[in-house]
């Protein structure tokens, strides 16, 4: 039986990819050793690296004056280090789910921080609206896509101040200015590569104006300076990276991404409106491309397990809904195809045919 990767990550990564990866862990570049124990100091590795940066630059369209760096301790360890750097005096944190709400908590470490909005007393199910940005922050954090509650900002905020975005779900889904952004950041294993690695795009200018002293590893020069080298990088999730980055130019790039993105998106959610069991559980304008939460319709709650157990049974793998929320979630990220959605729409008609 076919399965289906619906889980929420590490993401689904396309078949070549792993295919190739699988094959460097064998026997990388001919060399008959492996890509996990070769030195990461080696020109077949540094080829590697840079090939990546370059791919990240290329598809994002980031402009001069901005570093790529491939990082070790998650989007969490950016938490803290984002405010070491950027936070001067007072920065601004939009709440919109618990990654934002954990982000904020870590900013709180080193100065000021103003929650501009939050939608958290509505459980987080929209984007907050018709918020006023101050204008003496620092920067402004946004998280763009809410992995738990199923909401996207899937634009480029227009605000008076500089940005910095959690990316980790959304990431490589769509174009980004990110000509707006000080810095962009996010854990790989959602939409880029396996986990254990973390991407950072920084602006350099901004950089060495916090006024305190920042631990080595925690400073973002250390890593610009040596080029994401300054210790072991991990080597086999930044070849996945690279390997993935490849597979999306090849399709076509950011906007063919985007596309693939509604494309999925609207088989989804078009059946989630039309059936009468399921219901989506977060404002139609604010729903997540890449993470499709939905519920059983109250009438209907006590079919839960059986259409989870159903689903199951139809090779859809990973579309329990976060503990916190409950239901179903269907996450949709770039190797995702149609035919994976098309087969969860499927389940879902043949699962309300018999009730």
């Amino acid at each position: 039986m076919k399965k289906y990767n619906f889980t929420a990550g590490p993401c689904m990564l396309d078949r070549s990819v792993l295919e190739k990866t699988a094959q460097a862990v064998l026997d990388f570049n001919g060399m008959g050793l492996s890509l996990a124990e070769i030195s990461h100091r080696s020109k077949d590795f540094q080829a590697v690296i840079d090939e990546a940066e370059a791919l990240v630059k290329e598809l994002l369209e980031v402009p001069e004056g901005y570093s790529v760096l491939f990082l070790g301790g998650g989007a969490s360890m950016e938490f803290c280090m984002i405010p070491y750097n950027f936070l001067i005096t007072k920065a601004g944190y939009l709440n919109t789910g618990v990654w934002a709400k954990k982000a904020m908590k870590e900013a709180k470490l080193f100065g000021e921080v103003v929650e501009v909005a939050s939608s958290a007393d509505a459980n987080y199910t929209f984007i907050p609206k018709d918020w006023t940005c101050p204008t003496d922050l620092d920067y402004l954090h946004i998280t763009t896509n809410n992995t738990i509650y199923g909401t996207e900002i899937r634009k480029d905020l227009d605000v008076p101040v500089r940005m910095i975005a959690d990316m980790s779900s959304d990431i490589f889904s769509r174009p980004v200015d990110v000509s707006k952004y000080d810095a962009i950041y996010g854990g790989a294993q959602k939409n880029l590569s396996m986990a254990g690695v973390t991407i950072v795009i920084v602006k350099n200018d901004v950089l060495g104006r916090a006024p305190r002293e920042i631990p080595t590893m925690l400073d973002y020069r250390t890593h610009v300076d040596k080029g994401s080298m300054f210790n072991t990088p991990p080597v086999v999730p930044i070849y996945t990276a690279m390997e993935n980055l490849r597979w999306m130019k090849a399709m076509g790039g950011m906007k063919a991404m985007d596309k693939l993105a509604h494309d999925r998106a609207e088989i989804v959610y078009g059946e989630i409106d039309r059936n009468k069991l399921f219901r989506g559980t977060v404002k139609e304008e604010d729903r997540s491309l890449m993470n499709i939460c939905f519920v059983m319709n109250d009438e209907y709650a006590e079919l839960e397990k059986p259409f989870f157990d159903f689903a199951t049974e139809r090779g859809m793998v990973g579309i329990k809904g976060h503990r916190s929320v409950g239901g179903f979630r269907a996450s949709t990220y770039n190797a995702m195809t149609i035919e994976g959605c098309q087969a969860l729409v499927k389940a879902m008609q043949d699962f309300e045919a018999q009730h």
